[in-house]
């Protein structure tokens, strides 16, 4: 499909720079995707909408500080590097990375950071910015980068946080993202302490998002879209009871599209849930036929973005666009610290 049929008016002034200190009181845009219908809620009436028996399932991955400022050791020159993943198969310590004015990044450049606490050796180079980096350090790495790095925040918020916790999920848990779901941004545990009351059980997958978070679409033909590889873990105990979900016809209910490609990507390999740690490249886009989840909780996303285009597989891209363009007149915040939908419903026939 031609990128220009995801595109959609955003005022500036819409994308929000700064979360809301009640995580809870964000807008809720609620949509029955069968019926065409809308309603305009607050977040934390998500529980009006929710059942007993239903399985909702959120991405418990944390983000690092991944993004280093620093200086390359040879010229002093300025340097940006932005953790993507390790690279194991390469050694100890080396992940792959995104680096600013990556031409002068070659094999060998040695870049320092913190007065040389932290030090990344250039070990690979490839297209696109990207370069394999050595780190080395005293101590535990996650710990270094903790005292030494900045929180990955998307390119159209213009101020770091205030407080770290503000770019992460109350349930944050496992580290290894480069940016965070954010649509379980608007989740606290005293919202899910009332949601597991009312007889809905909470599962937690883990997805580590990385480089296709930050790159935009660059095709014109939408079929020509690669997705670039992330890592994902289902445990046991999270396949069994989504198995079990399903057998018995009960809603699963993803938290965020990190939580969507996770599970369509394990249900679409075996047509059931299973445990394992993989990757996936998943392209979610019109025409894909959903078989794991019936509902999702998710953001309002980018123009032209691979998101709006899963959300307009999920529900249709002329009623999706429709109910951006009602988001945009109503004023709803947009992007990582915007307002919210709830979309649930058959799907329209």
């Amino acid at each position: 499909m031609d990128i220009n049929l995801f595109d959609f008016y955003l005022p500036e002034e819409l994308i929000a720079q700064s979360p809301l200190k009640a995580r809870d009181m964000a807008r809720l845009m609620v949509i029955d995707r069968e019926h065409q219908t809308l309603e305009h809620r607050v977040f934390h009436d998500l529980l009006d909408y929710l059942k007993p028996g239903d399985v909702m399932v959120r991405n418990n991955t944390k983000v690092i500080p991944a993004r280093l400022l620093g200086e390359k050791e040879e010229t002093h020159g300025k340097v940006e590097v932005l953790l993507l993943h390790e690279v194991p198969e390469e050694g100890e310590d080396v992940w792959e990375c995104l680096v600013g004015s990556a031409k002068s990044v070659r094999v060998g450049t040695h870049c320092k950071f913190g007065d040389g606490r932290l030090i990344a050796e250039c070990v690979g180079v490839y297209d696109e910015g990207i370069r394999h980096m050595k780190f080395i350090y005293k101590g535990i790495f996650l710990e270094v980068l903790d005292q030494l790095g900045v929180m990955p925040l998307p390119p159209y918020i213009k101020a770091q946080c205030e407080d770290k916790d503000d770019y992460q999920t109350v349930y944050a848990k496992v580290p290894g993202s480069v940016a965070a779901p954010t649509a379980g941004f608007h989740f606290t545990e005293e919202l899910f302490a009332k949601i597991k009351a009312k007889g809905v059980e909470v599962l937690d997958v883990t997805l580590n998002i990385g480089l296709g978070t930050f790159r935009p679409v660059k095709v014109q033909d939408t079929k020509d879209h690669v997705m670039h590889e992330e890592t994902y873990t289902m445990d046991q105990t999270t396949a069994e009871r989504l198995n079990l979900a399903k057998k018995e016809g009960r809603r699963t209910i993803a938290i965020g599209t990190t939580s969507v490609r996770t599970l369509e990507s394990v249900y679409s390999k075996y047509g059931c849930f299973k445990a394992e740690s993989s990757s996936t490249s998943i392209f979610i886009s019109p025409g894909y036929v959903f078989g794991a989840v019936d509902a999702m909780v998710t953001n309002f996303h980018l123009p032209k973005s691979t998101l709006v285009m899963l959300v307009s597989a999920f529900m249709g891209r002329e009623w999706t666009l429709r109910c951006y363009e009602e988001a945009v007149k109503e004023r709803y915040r947009f992007f990582s610290f915007g307002d919210a939908m709830f979309i649930y419903g058959k799907p329209r026939q």
